[in-house]
């Protein structure tokens, strides 16, 4: 069921939202100074793709650089990417059948908001939370 929402997801919703999230990525990783932001907008690219089978957890290992770039992240462009994915999920719940794709556009809300200290694991491992940081 989770490889047909998410052929459904990416035909409607996601390769538009992926392609967004990467120019972001890309104009961020030139600007140099914000290249944490350009990786995390490239995380995020990842997760519009394929959103189901798969949930965002907290890094381990993420400190107060995540934090202090978590707060600048939602300043400048958390709350507007935050309310954008509310907003396409209303307008996909209007429709029965796009409800499932409205809980993607929500599940999204959270790495809009706070990128930097998070991964993204599979929901089918048990022990997501103990999940092996990749470096």
């Amino acid at each position: 069921m989770r490889t047909v929402l998410n052929v459904i997801w990416l035909l409607l919703c996601g390769i538009w939202l992926a392609i967004g999230y990467v120019l972001a990525g890309v104009v961020c990783c030139l600007l140099i100074v914000t290249i944490p932001f350009g990786l995390a907008s490239f995380r995020i690219a990842d997760f519009a793709l394929w959103p189901f089978g798969r949930q965002l957890v907290r890094r381990e290992d993420a400190g107060a650089p995540s934090t202090i770039g978590n707060v600048i992240w939602i300043i400048f462009a958390g709350w507007w990417l935050a309310l954008a994915h509310l907003t396409t999920a209303v307008a996909l719940a209007v429709t029965i059948i796009g409800i499932p794709l409205a809980w993607a556009s929500l599940k999204l809300i959270p790495v809009s908001l706070v990128p930097l200290g998070r991964i993204i694991v599979p929901t089918d491992d048990a022990q997501a939370t103990r999940y092996p940081v990749v470096r």
